[in-house]
């Protein structure tokens, strides 16, 4: 039976992948979008970063490859860049029609945005797409396998670009790990992004130190207050994020 309590820190993460390990799949929340009030436990986020990895990988997602990912404040985005970590690829926080990746993951509503060459696949969530050639993201993800992915990866290799340079697994849970501990992010916090995730501060701060810590990654509506902001907010706790990367 699967418990209700919060995983516990992760003690040496090496790679994004360790955290998302099958053993910290519990019933306690790992994703919370409060404008939309949907929300993933451990067990779900972990199984779905699995299943969105598969997903990628049989768009033609390999290690190395690039991804590109809207930074929309909503599940889909997140659960795409722990799957695409998984396979060694390079995501990228913002999806522009002129210089496609391998795959690109956006918002249904941006699907006529893209005509992309051979070789590059468009995914799609949010709702079914207009074209049969674009990926439905959600129906695929839903019947995709949660196997773990065989891929190797390693901490120096690049998970994120922004900003002009390429961030190692390294680089970011570096910062993740002080996150965590220099705001005393514990098991169960609500942690608030209050910022955009194409900044790399945030994804370290935002995305990996809540996961990392056993916490709660929370995207707000008007009304929530957690226990940690990344970025300005009504929280007790906030972190600068220039101050992360």
């Amino acid at each position: 039976m699967t418990s209700d309590a919060p995983p516990q820190r992760v003690a040496d993460a090496r790679v994004v992948g360790d955290l998302v390990a099958r053993d910290r799949r519990t019933g306690a929340p790992a994703l919370r979008d409060d404008a939309s009030g949907r929300s993933y436990s451990y067990y779900d986020f972990v199984t779905t970063t699995y299943k969105a990895g598969n997903v990628l990988r049989y768009l033609g997602v390999r290690a190395g490859d690039g991804v590109a990912v809207a930074p929309d404040f909503l599940p889909e985005p997140v659960l795409t860049f722990y799957g695409a970590a998984q396979l060694g690829a390079v995501t990228a926080f913002g999806a522009d029609a002129s210089s496609p990746p391998r795959a690109t993951v956006v918002g249904v509503e941006r699907e006529a945005e893209f005509d992309l060459p051979p070789g590059h696949k468009l995914a799609v969530y949010g709702g079914a797409p207009d074209r049969p050639e674009t990926t439905h993201w959600e129906k695929e993800v839903w019947s995709e396998n949660p196997a773990v992915h065989p891929s190797e990866v390693s901490p120096s290799d690049a998970v994120l670009r922004a900003d002009g340079r390429t961030y190692a697994h390294a680089d970011l849970l570096d910062a993740a790990v002080a996150v965590v501990e220099g705001c005393d992010v514990a098991p169960g916090d609500a942690v608030v992004v209050r910022d955009s995730f194409d900044r790399p501060g945030v994804v370290a701060a935002g995305l990996l130190a809540p996961i990392l810590a056993g916490a709660v990654v929370v995207f707000p509506d008007a009304g929530t207050v957690g226990d940690v902001s990344v970025g300005t907010g009504p929280e007790a706790r906030s972190i600068a994020v220039a101050d992360v990367l």
